[in-house]
């Protein structure tokens, strides 16, 4: 899916002369030639889950409610920071108990699994702070935006659209059938491609060590966040260009130059 917007006279995207950059804005970056730093950005793709919304209680919810239907365990919503952002297969293997885990058993889960979660899968979650109006000044200031997300595709586009429907996103992808999941960095070529868009101009934000692996295979900048699902020394292993603890801090990194 590209060209996500619903409300298309909300697309306009005026000059970036009007944007106010906030300052006084701590960024945590780690250590870069400084020459690697200093190109203005073009196009930002995000993560989803962890990222833009925190999703964890409904995803919580739906695998405990396709476990319990099949008469498995089911575990406290901090257990799931830690099974998510491997796509939906990889986090029910790894709410299966031990013996359990085998692909009968992953498929017999995302059976109960799929018809809750697309019902249940906006109970609970919301964007997280400062993400709505970073994703506007980007827009404002004339950069594109997209989403790479190892969710599976419906869901997505749902709350993409649900959450952000005045957002123009170039691109919005998760799990497609066919498509090696994050890291592989398909998923980020493809968007790259559709925004016509050199890796040179791109950053990665995400919350995980699969997204700044991700980044990292695809050739582009990555930002960590601190807000997500997994914590900072995840990030760290990795070395991000950067890592940022609040949301408006991507708008300084992505309009410096």
């Amino acid at each position: 899916m590209f060209g996500s917007c619903q409300n298309s006279d909300n697309c306009s995207i005026p000059s970036s002369a009007s944007l106010k950059i906030p300052f006084s804005i701590s960024i945590k970056m780690l250590s870069l030639p400084s020459k690697k730093r200093k190109r203005m950005k073009r196009l930002i793709i995000f993560d989803l889950d962890g990222t833009l919304l925190n999703t964890i209680a409904d995803l919580a919810q739906s695998t405990n409610h396709a476990l319990q239907v099949l008469g498995y365990p089911i575990h406290p919503v901090t257990a799931y920071n830690f099974m998510v952002g491997n796509g939906i297969n990889k986090l029910f293997e790894r709410a299966l108990p031990e013996g359990e885990k085998n692909e009968e058993n992953v498929l017999r889960v995302r059976k109960e699994f799929i018809p809750y979660y697309d019902i249940h899968n906006a109970d609970k979650s919301r964007p997280y702070p400062g993400i709505a109006e970073l994703l506007l000044q980007l827009q404002e200031a004339g950069l594109q935006l997209a989403v790479a997300s190892n969710k599976y595709q419906a869901a997505t586009e749902k709350l993409i659209a649900h959450y952000f429907p005045n957002i123009c996103f170039a691109a919005v992808f998760g799990q497609r059938e066919g498509i090696n999941v994050k890291p592989d960095p398909t998923i980020v070529h493809d968007i790259l491609t559709i925004a016509r868009t050199d890796k040179e101009d791109a950053l990665y934000v995400g919350d995980s060590g699969v997204d700044m692996q991700t980044a990292a295979n695809a050739g582009i900048t990555a930002c960590g966040v601190t807000w997500g699902f997994r914590p900072r020394t995840e990030l760290e292993t990795f070395r991000p260009e950067y890592i940022v603890n609040e949301a408006r801090e991507i708008l300084t990194i992505a309009m410096s130059r």
